[in-house]
Order: structure tokens, then sequence, then C-alpha cells
């Protein structure tokens, strides 16, 4: 769940009932903060065919995604990120095989067509449907024609779901993980994107599982699970908040997913 526009004291210093709920998960020591997983996120990123690609990153936050794209050979990796500490953690994870920036995701400062992949992981959910449309015109300026954008993010299902529903579901996210979230069904999803100018090309979706066990060690591995384990049981405040996110995600599991959607932007722009 990586927002990008998050505080700027250290982790260490911020306070657990403040949080945002990824940096929360972050600090009792979770390095895979995707809806989906690593698996929905290796789907994502061998569907984006990034190997000689020029690739563009939004708000990598701890840098995991960034380690993954490099593995697939590209021409180049650049991060943008707005939060000044997930600077610092994505260059220190990519080393001098990329480069990360300090700029919002909707001003990126990029050269128009300059990218052939911008890839973006749980951050869209988070901002308000002025914020997305913003977000999803920068990628699709920052591309080159023929270029794809990789979305990976939270949907509501099925596509009929009551408005009340999605507005009860919105409220309970922004109480439990601190960020006014606003997952879209699929079709919202796919019209935002569309309403930008993208065509899209293909759809996928995964359990919402994040703090399911299963996923934990299939994510974090057996030892990684053990020492997050560790880490709340001996912090009363985060496992508090924590098993306020694990219920919440429960309590709406049959009308939440992980969702990935890969776009493209025309070779020809309409």
């Amino acid at each position: 769940m990586s927002d990008p526009h998050t505080g700027e004291l250290p982790l260490s210093d911020r306070r657990d009932e403040d949080l945002p709920g990824h940096w929360l998960l972050a600090k009792v020591g979770k390095r895979v903060l995707r809806p989906g997983g690593r698996e929905l996120t290796a789907a994502l990123l061998d569907d984006a065919a990034l190997a000689g690609a020029d690739v563009v990153e939004l708000a990598p936050g701890l840098g995991k995604t960034a380690v993954e794209i490099l593995g697939r050979r590209p021409r180049s990796y650049l991060g943008v990120e707005a939060d000044e500490q997930a600077v610092a953690l994505t260059a220190a994870a990519i080393g001098d095989r990329g480069r990360v920036v300090h700029a919002d995701a909707d001003d990126t400062g990029l050269d128009a067509a300059s990218a052939d992949v911008v890839v973006g992981e749980a951050m869209l959910t988070m901002q308000s449907d002025r914020g997305k449309s913003a977000i999803i015109d920068e990628a699709f300026r920052v591309l080159r024609p023929g270029g794809r954008y990789a979305v990976h993010e939270l949907s509501l299902h099925p596509d009929t779901l009551p408005d009340d529903a999605k507005t009860e579901i919105r409220k309970a996210l922004a109480r439990s993980i601190k960020v006014n979230a606003r997952p879209l069904t699929e079709a919202e999803w796919r019209e935002a994107l569309e309403r930008s100018g993208f065509v899209v090309e293909r759809v996928r979706f995964a359990p919402m599982a994040l703090l399911e066990p299963a996923r934990m060690i299939a994510d974090e591995g057996v030892a990684g699970t053990l020492r997050i384990a560790f880490n709340v049981a001996r912090n009363p405040s985060a496992r508090k908040r924590i098993l306020g996110m694990r219920k919440v995600f429960a309590k709406y599991r049959d009308q939440m997913a992980a969702i990935e959607v890969i776009v493209r932007k025309p070779d020809v722009e309409q």
C-alpha cells in the first residue's frame, strides 16, 4: 500500500496510532505491501514486458518492486517518489542500477514520451477521483506511443456493488489504515484508465489476503513471518492496529480483490 504523500518523520519517530497502514506494517518488518502479494506483482511485471525497456515506477516505497523490475533487465529504471524517506529506501535497494527522483506522481517533471513502461502499485487506490485522473494523465504523457502502464491496485466487486456498500467499505478501510482509500470496481478502473486515452490489454485478479497466514508466508517467508509476528506481539499499539486492519480485510473479503490492469498508449494518439 504505497502512499505518495506520507509524512516526513522517520518511521521510528511516528506514533503507531497515526501511521498510515502500509508504514505501520513496514515498521514491524513487512516488506511486501501490495494487495495481490508477490505473485500478482510477478504476473504484472511479466505481462508488462520490461526487458530492454525504459521503465518508470511511481511511488516505489520500500524499493521491493524496483529490485524485481531490475531483475527483468530493463534498459533503464527511474523511480518517482514523493516521500523523502522512501526515496532513500529505494535508492539503497537499487544501488547504482537505476535512480530515484523526489517528485509527485502527478507532476513527475519527466520529459513527455520518455518511457516505454510505467509501473504503479497500490498508490492510485489512495487517491481521490481527481488525484487518480491526474496521475493516470501523467503516466500517459510520460509514455511513448505504444508504451504500457502496468497497474496493481485494490478492487471492489462485483461491478454491480451498490454505492452505499462501496461507501461503507471505503470508510472502514480509511478508519483502519488511516488513509482515505478509494478502491474501484473493475469497470470503474477500466473507465478511469480509458478516459485518459489508454487501451486496456489485460486484467487479472488475486485474493486480497495481505494479512492472512498463507499469504504472509508466501510473501515474507517463514523466517520473515515469524519476525513480524514477534515484533507485533511485543508492540501492543501496533498489534491493536494490525488486528483491526485484518478484521476489516476479512469482513469484506468477498467484496475486495487485488487487480492487475495492463493498458497501452495508442501508437497514434487519438
